[in-house]
């Protein structure tokens, strides 16, 4: 264990520190080195927290031999992420990436954890661009970024991993994208391979519109952009069908979920719309019953 532990401190000394967690690090200290003595133990503890996630994220030799001390193992799981942050005067961005681990079909985790950390740095590129277009045209005001992730489901069969953008300038508007793991057969689930052909689309399509009509029939204050509703709104805007590939997760209780994005399918205030569909109603046209859903 003494021999565990050293090579992890040896982990520590060789991890680099990201320009943005310098960055904070910079702040943190300036902000604390006017203030008593008695608060430097903050600083020195937020550094090591700091430094323990980023060797996490950029050394998998640390994050492997931390994984092997007991106690810490499971905490590993938890801290599997990469977070940048930036802020300066009313501009600000929070970026948390997910990064899958542990997988055997590794070309599957490279591609999904590649596609998670491209996502976040055009995120932080769109951001600083167009806070720099902001400051040049002088017109102040707020602009943010905030991304992260949920886990939807973790069980024996399924991972359903969510992620959302919240962009803030002016109003706001939210994006989820969700990826669904078959964690046994160490696959990617995408919306059409559960089903035998195409007819689920309309299938779907008519359980969701019949559910946004129940809803507001029971509730006044739900609104959605579907025939029947008594609030005006154009054609062009009512809900008609989901897409072939359109975004969902399978919940915990083994139930498919149908996302749709905020203003796709209702007015903001609705926020991102979320429909469970009832195992029954697509029973005829799974590949395979039970295999998934229940």
């Amino acid at each position: 264990m003494d021999r565990k532990l050293e090579e992890m401190k040896q982990q520590y000394t060789d991890v680099p520190i990201p320009k943005e967690l310098d960055f904070i690090v910079t702040k943190a200290i300036q902000r604390h080195t006017k203030k008593k003595r008695s608060f430097k133990w903050l600083t020195t503890a937020a550094a090591a927290v700091i430094i323990f996630v980023a060797g996490i994220n950029t050394s998998p030799a640390f994050a492997h031999a931390l994984s092997e001390v007991p106690l810490v193992g499971n905490l590993i799981k938890v801290l599997t992420f990469r977070e940048y942050m930036f802020k300066d005067q009313t501009y600000e961005a929070k970026l948390e990436v997910p990064v899958i681990t542990d997988m055997k079909n590794k070309e599957l985790q490279e591609s999904l954890n590649q596609k998670y950390q491209e996502e976040a740095k055009k995120q932080y590129q769109d951001f600083m661009a167009e806070m720099d277009n902001m400051k040049a045209a002088g017109s102040g005001g707020h602009l943010g970024v905030n991304s992260g992730y949920v886990v939807k489901t973790d069980n024996d069969r399924i991972l359903s991993v969510g992620r959302y953008v919240v962009n803030m300038v002016g109003s706001s508007s939210t994006t989820f994208q969700y990826d669904t793991i078959d964690k046994k057969k160490e696959i990617l689930i995408t919306l059409p391979s559960l089903f035998t052909d195409e007819r689920y689309i309309e299938v779907i399509s008519e359980n969701i519109k019949s559910q946004m009509n129940e809803q507001m029939k029971s509730d006044q204050g739900k609104v959605y952009w579907v025939e029947g509703s008594t609030v005006p709104v154009q054609m062009s805007e009512i809900f008609k069908s989901i897409k072939k590939d359109q975004n969902f997760y399978i919940n915990s209780d083994g139930q498919l979920v149908i996302s749709f994005q905020k203003y796709e399918v209702a007015p903001g205030y609705m926020g991102v719309p979320e429909f469970v569909i009832p195992t029954g109603v697509i029973s005829d046209l799974l590949v395979s019953k039970d295999e998934y859903l229940r």
